[in-house]
């Protein structure tokens, strides 16, 4: 078993993870190695694309603010050395535009439908020195789209999109 002060491998990428819903600022810089890097930033706001706690803080952020009561379930958690794949569940419900980013901007918003969901989500961390360095991630958006009635969309929620959108852009 890999640990770092007592703290397995599985448990500290469980606490990686569970942050992201409600850990404050010091928690990811005791966490997150200052040249941490997330692999799913690319859709995420340019303040979440910087490397280290300040990224992973301000994905955490983003997440929180469109997403109460985010939670995870963990249901499986398997080490090897300094690579943890975790399995599990995200679930929150949709209050507040949800902007998803490509390399031109901001690309969608969706407005808030008040809908909750629950995701299966599996994430990979890379561990050095104690904190996590890198993290990939694999999850069901097309679920999630689905429960938080985004797909299919209706003229009006298409609507809704689009000015939020506009809103968006005009704030960024």
């Amino acid at each position: 078993m890999n640990t770092t002060a007592g703290v397995s491998a599985s448990e500290l990428a469980v606490r990686c993870i569970r942050i992201m819903a409600d850990g404050d600022r010091a928690d990811f810089d005791a966490l997150i190695h200052p040249d941490a890097v997330n692999r799913e930033g690319d859709v995420e706001p340019p303040e979440c694309r910087v490397g280290g706690p300040a990224g992973f803080y301000a994905t955490a952020l983003w997440l929180r603010t469109a997403f109460e009561g985010l939670a995870y379930e963990f249901h499986h958690v398997v080490a090897d050395g300094n690579l943890v794949a975790v399995h599990s569940t995200m679930s929150g419900r949709h209050v507040a535009p949800f902007a998803v980013y490509d390399s031109q901007g901001v690309d969608t918003v969706f407005p808030p439908t008040g809908k909750t969901f629950a995701i299966t989500q599996s994430h990979w961390l890379r561990l050095q020195d104690g904190r996590l360095i890198e993290h990939w991630a694999n999850r069901d958006d097309l679920g999630q789209a689905k429960q938080l009635g985004w797909v299919p969309p209706t003229p009006a929620y298409l609507f809704r999109m689009a000015r939020a959108k506009s809103r968006v852009r005009r704030a960024a």
